[in-house]
């Protein structure tokens, strides 16, 4: 797998990303990608290790090792060193529906799992990746697989996400008639109006809904399901319906003023954004704007981090980015071994960029909002914060404020990052399918709900997730359902 040496004898390279000064004044992707002969000293890192956790999916102490898509990580990297892209493009085909969307927003659980990240840097999985399925798009090797016969079953997609589209993509190849539905005027859910454009632009989701419409996926855009009669229409219409749209549940804050104007949830504001740019280049003022302004993003996760680097770019005076939990260590703590997850502190994109503009961290560790201050109009003027501490009783651990720690920020915009809460619970009574006590739907070890043609996948299912995740229960739930038809299924 590889160069049995290659660890030994080449240092990790990454792709190059632009001055964060320079990428600021634009929304496009900023990293320049290796030549093909440097990401092959890339794939000669990859190991003989004997156990590739990189590729595993196993569950450690409850949290999943490596790629929960199990992608033959190992084959393709050793396709990359031997300049082999048509069988790497094959071998990670065979598991994943869409590698051009994780090779750029997946975290790469698979690094963290690599046997060399033990003892210095994992391979560049990801990267690797993203040179394997450009390579397949640029040299015409990625082709619309169309069924040379179709099954007489048709299945109905709700939510076109990473969830939603691998189960389409899936049934479609197996020959399934599937028809997608998705609420808004653009296919892609979060990926595309969630997910910025610097992190994703949106002609790669364009580029695959393309291929899988020439495949024969029909997508029906503008088509929310609202109501009880349209969800029985639908099942009446559909063999199967499966429902994929996330989590789109967002967790407010509950403190005083929160009514005031120019507070706006992250999803909110980051859509705003993205559709503007894509229908007008912002032409149309169809966007909420932080030029000019304070603004405090309350949340220390990816979708904050998202608000900081879209904030810089349309020109904001500041940025402050408040997390309630504690700064993370540099480097592993013992309670955090090889291979689980690295819990360390990561300076993302976002936060790179305000400290090449401000000088300093965006991020306030220990920190919640005690209450939005508003000026004489409603408008929010500032955030009174107060500092937590964690404290240790009865072997369990408390967070209590730090009394005289309150301190006013100033903010004309606050843009609420906290995460989701669970799925759209109106959408799941619509067809009338059983919740869990998270707000998520209720379904199965073979993804069904509580009524036997409705199946779910995805964030609706698990809760708020990553992209990786999603597909792969896209790709499960589709199994599933085809077994359900067939009595087996040839679905990998």
């Amino acid at each position: 797998m590889g160069k049995p040496t290659g660890f030994m004898d080449y240092e990790r390279l990454d792709s190059s990303a632009q001055d964060p000064k320079e990428r600021i004044k634009h929304y496009n992707e900023f990293h320049e990608p290796l030549s093909q002969e440097e990401q092959a000293l890339q794939g000669a890192r990859c190991m003989d290790c004997g156990i590739p956790f990189c590729q595993s999916g196993a569950l450690i102490n409850g949290i999943t090792i490596g790629c929960p898509l199990n992608n033959l990580i190992p084959e393709w990297n050793d396709a990359v060193y031997h300049n082999n892209y048509p069988k790497a493009l094959e071998r990670l085909l065979k598991t994943s529906n869409f590698p051009e969307f994780t090779a750029r927003v997946c975290p790469a659980l698979c690094e963290a799992a690599c046997t060399c990240s033990l003892n210095g840097d994992a391979v560049s999985i990801k990267e690797n990746e993203f040179a394997i399925i450009e390579y397949g798009f640029e040299n015409g090797l990625v082709k619309p697989q169309i069924p040379e016969t179709r099954i007489d079953k048709k299945i109905a997609v709700i939510g076109s996400g990473p969830a939603g589209l691998a189960v389409a993509d899936t049934l479609n190849k197996r020959g399934y008639q599937v028809t997608v539905f998705e609420k808004a005027d653009r296919v892609g859910g979060l990926m595309m109006y969630g997910i910025p454009n610097m992190k994703l632009e949106k002609h790669i989701i364009d580029r695959r809904i393309n291929l899988m419409k020439t495949e024969g996926v029909e997508f029906l855009v503008n088509t929310p399901v609202n109501s009880k009669a349209q969800a029985k229409e639908i099942m009446n219409k559909f063999d199967r319906v499966v429902l994929a749209t996330g989590a789109s549940t967002a967790r407010d804050i509950n403190v005083p003023n929160r009514n005031g104007k120019n507070i706006f949830m992250a999803m909110e504001y980051l859509t705003s954004v993205t559709k503007s740019l894509l229908d007008s280049n912002f032409a149309d003022k169809k966007f909420i704007d932080a030029k000019g302004k304070d603004v405090i993003v309350i949340g220390g996760g990816d979708t904050g981090n998202d608000c900081v680097g879209t904030a810089i770019r349309q020109g904001c005076k500041s940025v402050v980015q408040l997390e309630m939990m504690p700064e993370p260590p540099l480097t592993r703590a013992q309670n955090n071994p090889w291979p689980e997850w690295p819990r360390v502190k990561k300076t993302d994109y976002g936060q790179e960029e305000a400290i090449s503009v401000f000088g300093h961290d965006p991020r306030l560790f220990q920190t919640t909002v005690e209450e939005f201050v508003l000026d004489k109009d409603g408008n929010v003027a500032g955030v009174k914060t107060v500092k937590l501490k964690f404290d240790v009783v009865d072997g369990k651990s408390t967070m209590n404020k730090v009394a005289g720690s309150e301190e006013v920020l100033p903010a004309q915009l606050v843009l609420i990052a906290a995460g989701f809460v669970g799925c759209d619970d109106k959408l799941a009574g619509y067809f009338n399918v059983e919740m869990t006590e998270r707000c998520n739907v209720r379904a199965d070890e073979n993804f069904r709900t509580s009524n036997e043609k409705i199946y779910v996948a995805g964030d609706m299912r698990r809760g708020q997730s990553l992209i990786v995740y999603a597909m792969n229960e896209g790709r499960l739930a589709a199994k599933a359902i085809d077994k359900d038809f067939m009595g087996y299924t040839n679905i990998e």
